[in-house]
């Protein structure tokens, strides 16, 4: 094993043992929960949903990586690069939308009752199957060409126009303007909900901001501190602007290197710039469920691993 396949396997490896054991505490926390209470608040489905996708990218992407990397396995024919190829690639923009929609089901949970925006709170809780039926049908479709464009390395290795060079894989366009139509639809199912999730993160923090000057007003002036449901609301706040801001800077790289992916004439003949993508894309599925289990009170708190405790 060179040493460069040694880096790229441990590279994959801890983003697995990071990934996988986290996304799998937050799916067992809020199924436990969901157990306990017969249902699940919509900010804590869409939570769910959304380390259910993480796994996927974590589990599908980098620990087949990792076996195929240290030689313990190899999956990675034409149906197994299909297969990797197609599912990485739907649940990693999955995440991406549903993170999206937590940060804008969180900036509609801090309208004021009665507005409008309080309405299509209530309106998009009511609808969220659908919205999940939606998204899944969107980005099953959007991903479909790793289906028709991924193969084998080794089976096509003299193809060097019009593809990306995926270390175990080829993806092979069959022209140039097919690679750039699929390279700029892909950057713009992310782009679009990187802007609306960050406009969204702002409107929190301009919020969160007026709050506590409003908070320090009524603590100087009457001495009561504040506190209740509203300072829950505001840790759920700040922790979707946590998970936002990591999306935004990680994702940001990732899209560049796949811009530069997209410029070359021909395919690289090292899979290292393919790496840096994946590697960047999938430590926000690894990371994500750090920053959920650290805030959220439902994951990290005690009721749900004592009601897992006493049904096990």
């Amino acid at each position: 094993m060179s040493s460069e396949q040694f880096v790229r396997g441990m590279l994959y490896l801890s983003l697995t043992v990071v990934g996988v054991p986290g996304n799998t505490v937050v799916i067992l926390a809020f199924l436990l929960l969901l157990h306990q209470e017969n249902r699940l608040l919509p900010a804590d489905a869409i939570i769910l949903h959304l380390a259910c996708a993480n796994l996927l990218v974590v589990g599908v992407r980098c620990l087949l990586e990792t076996l195929a990397s240290f030689r313990l396995a190899n999956i990675f024919g034409d149906i197994g690069c299909k297969a990797v190829i197609f599912v990485y690639r739907t649940s990693r923009s999955l995440s991406i939308w549903l993170t999206f929609v937590l940060s804008a089901y969180q900036c509609l949970s801090i309208a004021p009752p009665g507005s409008r925006w309080a309405s299509a709170r209530a309106f998009v809780a009511h609808y969220l199957g659908f919205v999940f039926l939606f998204l899944w049908l969107l980005n099953t479709c959007m991903s479909s060409a790793a289906i028709l464009f991924s193969f084998d390395r080794q089976n096509n290795s003299t193809l060097t126009n019009h593809g990306i060079n995926v270390e175990f894989c080829y993806v092979h366009f069959p022209s140039k303007l097919s690679k750039q139509a699929n390279g700029a639809a892909q950057v713009g199912r992310d782009v679009v909900p990187m802007a609306l999730m960050t406009l969204a993160s702002l409107i929190i923090l301009v919020f969160l901001y007026k709050h506590s000057q409003q908070v320090k007003g009524l603590r100087s002036s009457s001495g009561v501190s504040g506190g209740g449901s509203s300072g829950a609301e505001q840790r759920a706040a700040k922790a979707v602007v946590a998970l936002v801001t990591l999306y935004v800077v990680l994702y940001g790289v990732d899209n560049g290197l796949w811009v530069y992916t997209l410029t070359v004439r021909k395919t690289m003949s090292s899979s290292l710039i393919s790496d840096l993508r994946i590697f960047f894309s999938s430590l926000y599925a690894a990371l994500s469920p750090v920053v959920i289990i650290v805030s959220n009170k439902k994951v990290n708190g005690r009721q749900a691993w004592k009601c897992c405790h006493m049904n096990f």
